[in-house]
């Protein structure tokens, strides 16, 4: 009974932020929705396009299900797998996530949480484990990666949150007074530790 609460659990919050993650996309030009946003390159598309070989790898290799999808060796990743060249499409890559949720959902359905699983890149003694703790693993990657997206959006064009219905109007005088609030706190405090 705890089995398959903990599974329908763990799954449900997995499927929750792969919605959340592809909806940092919505309404975004090509070049925002790829351009770096950071000082090591993360940005928008690639983070779908990583955690769409995440799951891959995770719920089929390690489970001798392989991805339908052609991956390259996992010794062989280059991390290519973190941004979208010029010739991929956001529908190749969002296609592929998707694609990867169906091949991801049916190992979990159908393996029990305790399904022995073999991770080769993980050391030893933690590469022998079962799908309840690669679930967990998957899911943290998802969350992470999802957060990093909702800042990099947000540093877009101000837009947050989880999902289009829970969105609210900016309110971009209210924000800035936020903001100035928060730095004036900020400034403060550096000036009592000096």
């Amino acid at each position: 009974m705890i089995d398959e609460f903990a599974k329908h659990t763990l799954h449900g919050r997995l499927r929750r932020d792969r919605e959340a993650l592809l909806w940092k996309l919505d309404g975004l030009s090509e070049y925002d929705a790829r351009r770096p946003l950071t000082a090591t390159g993360t940005n928008l598309l690639g983070l779908v396009k990583h955690v769409a070989t995440v799951e891959a790898r995770y719920f089929g290799e390690v489970f001798g299900r392989p991805s339908p999808e052609p991956l390259c060796r996992w010794q062989d990743s280059d991390g290519s797998d973190r941004w979208a060249a010029a010739d991929e499409t956001r529908d190749q890559i969002t296609g592929f996530y998707r694609r990867t949720w169906q091949h991801s959902d049916a190992t979990i359905s159908e393996l029990p949480l305790d399904a022995p699983g073999h991770v080769p890149w993980w050391p030893q003694p933690w590469s022998d484990t079962n799908l309840f703790a690669v679930i967990v693993h998957v899911l943290g990657e998802s969350v992470r990666h999802t957060g990093h997206a909702d800042i990099l959006r947000e540093g877009l064009d101000g837009r947050t949150g989880l999902r289009a219905e829970h969105e609210e109007q900016i309110d971009e005088e209210a924000r800035a007074a936020h903001r100035a609030r928060i730095e004036q706190a900020a400034r403060s405090a550096a000036t009592l530790k000096s």
